[in-house]
């Protein structure tokens, strides 16, 4: 903004504001290593800069060393390590950091293994806008995990999620109209939501969407459609 993209100078300004101990400056130098824009990728120099604001509290930079150790770039892949970091930054309201944290409860990596608090660190990202976590949260409704089940919630969250283009939301919301759980069957919602999962690339979704072409449910039976989505998946 204001000026040619240049990434070598954004490399040597965040350098200079991270030395001085600059939060941004070093979480921001560490993403450029990592992403290898504008220097030369090197995970272990990303892991560093994550650190250094990592330690002064920094939730971006606690997250993104969470996620460094989760996935083993730069450091000794550490799941109960990446759960103490995204654990800083959720507890920062970190929204991303209250997602993946939720989603190492769910799977029992690098925690014990615990729906119920999987659930609640969905909800904390969840009522961000967070997208990913509104649909995982949906699913333990749906399902019945960490939760009472709770079809009517899973419709709300499913949707809240979809609205913001999440395919999996949508297929799932368009399951829940197809099989009137939740919300009164509608055939024809449920190929509304199909259709824009589908369209984004989601094999359930196209293949559901298949199902209901071929059936004739929802929409005209259409046999050659119905194949081309069953292809797609």
């Amino acid at each position: 903004k204001g000026v040619k993209q240049d990434l070598k100078k954004a490399v040597e300004w965040y350098r200079k504001a991270a030395e001085q101990g600059h939060v941004w400056g070093q979480h921001s130098l560490g993403g450029l290593y990592r992403d290898g824009k504008g220097i030369p990728q090197d995970h272990q120099k990303a892991a560093e800069w994550y650190r250094k604001a990592a330690e002064q509290g920094h939730a971006w930079g606690q997250y993104s060393l969470g996620e460094l150790y989760e996935a083993g770039e730069g450091v000794k892949q550490d799941l109960k390590k990446a759960a103490a970091w995204y654990r800083k930054a959720a507890e920062q309201d970190n929204s991303w950091a209250q997602y993946n944290l939720g989603e190492l409860y769910e799977a029992g990596e690098g925690v014990k293994q615990d729906y119920t608090q999987a659930a609640q660190w969905y909800r904390k990202a969840a009522e961000q806008g967070h997208a990913w976590a509104q649909h995982d949260l949906g699913v333990l409704y749906r399902d019945g995990k960490g939760i009472p089940q709770d079809h009517q919630k899973a419709v709300e969250w499913f949707r809240k999620s979809a609205e913001q283009d999440n395919s999996s939301a949508q297929s799932n919301l368009g399951w829940l109209y197809e099989k009137g759980k939740g919300v009164k069957q509608d055939l024809k919602k449920a190929v509304e939501w199909y259709r824009k999962a589908a369209e984004q690339g989601n094999a359930w979704a196209q293949n559901n969407l298949g199902e209901l072409y071929e059936a004739g449910k929802g929409v005209k039976q259409d046999l050659k459609k119905a194949v081309e989505w069953y292809r797609k998946a």
